[in-house]
């Protein structure tokens, strides 16, 4: 697009965005703040964001946005209902979030005069087909920083990454719920210990140890997390190995309670998994566990200091390189990289969390 085309555009007030992010839960998370960053610089416009079933049931009721729901398991049936939905409108601008083909397949049903996707090192799966502009190239980005480069593209200036904010509604029902179980600021840990995949678990007993001595600290503990197999073998196994007493929240709450219950912690500890991105959202301080995935790209964004992470030592051992001289973004790989996260560094960062923010 030429440059003074570009300028009129931004210059133009816009009347309808598009958002296609569709998953997972601690992406969607990282969006809404550039999603409300662009409301904020374009409070005029009418926004619209297409989303996957699960993740709108956190995101739903979020201030201005219009939802559309992709439910990818209804296969072909789920494009067919998307264009359904979008009933032939056609959007000023479309911010094309996901590199995944079954996004990029979505996007070829939107309608947009101008369809924002990533820069060309990061156009996978044939992103670029589907896409007519794109987002600076940036070094070393964080996901978050990925989404901002797209509100940057429509105006929002760069520094609004320095005052981060996230408003994600919750019910009344739903905090008074959060509250009967976690009391607001008082000294209560939550362990979100199940990511989606086993491999990125860290070992129940070493959980244990840590809520053990989070404990003698003075802290209650609880666990939260979902309805999954996955979930409730961890949880169980924790448990048994734990001598505190442990509140057990696995499978017992919706997404805007575990958010409610999330706000009322005073920490959490977590793998590369939702929750502990839903807790950013919340500003509630994060202690990450990493193995497999890059923290400075998928870790806590504000708590990033704080993640206990054997990321760097696997990658080199791998591929022969520091992770600086490889593509942005690899994965280690390997059933068991989380046992080499020691109890003895979580509690390190467990100290330094207490002591930083005054728990």
């Amino acid at each position: 697009m030429p440059i003074r085309f570009l300028e009129l555009f931004l210059n133009t007030p816009l009347q309808s965005i598009c958002i296609l992010r569709l998953s997972a839960i601690g992406d969607v998370c990282h969006a809404v703040a550039a999603v409300q960053a662009i409301q904020k610089q374009h409070p005029q416009a009418k926004l619209t964001w297409i989303v996957g079933k699960v993740e709108y049931q956190l995101l739903k009721e979020l201030p201005g946005v219009n939802f559309i729901i992709f439910e990818k398991n209804l296969g072909k049936q789920a494009f067919r209902k998307l264009k359904e939905d979008l009933n032939g409108e056609v959007f000023d601008v479309l911010l094309h979030m996901q590199v995944a083909f079954r996004a990029n397949w979505a996007a070829r049903l939107i309608r947009a005069k101008k369809k924002i996707g990533f820069d060309w090192s990061r156009a996978k799966e044939l992103h670029a087909l589907f896409t007519n502009n794109r987002i600076k190239p940036q070094t070393e980005p964080h996901v978050l920083e990925g989404f901002f480069a797209f509100a940057e593209k429509v105006g929002v200036p760069a520094n609004t990454l320095d005052s981060l904010s996230w408003d994600i509604p919750v019910s009344q029902q739903d905090k008074e719920f959060a509250d009967s179980l976690i009391v607001a600021n008082s000294k209560h840990i939550v362990i979100a210990p199940a990511a989606s995949k086993a491999e990125r678990n860290w070992l129940p007993e070493r959980y244990a140890q840590l809520a053990d001595y989070a404990h003698e600290q003075g802290f209650k503990i609880s666990l939260c997390g979902g309805p999954g197999p996955l979930d409730r073998d961890i949880a169980d196994k924790i448990i048994a190995s734990a001598k505190c007493p442990i509140q057990d929240l696995i499978g017992k709450t919706s997404l805007k309670q575990m958010l409610a219950l999330l706000n009322n912690a005073s920490l959490v500890i977590a793998p590369d998994t939702g929750p502990a991105h839903m807790a950013v959202t919340q500003k509630t301080p994060v202690l990450g566990l990493y193995a497999h995935s890059n923290p400075k790209r998928t870790g806590p964004y504000l708590y990033q200091d704080y993640v206990c992470s054997a990321y760097d030592e696997h990658i080199e051992k791998q591929l022969g390189k520091p992770a600086k001289q490889l593509k942005w973004g690899v994965r280690a790989k390997g059933k068991n990289l989380m046992e080499s996260i020691t109890v003895e560094s979580a509690i390190t960062n467990f100290d330094r969390l207490v002591k930083d923010f005054s728990l």
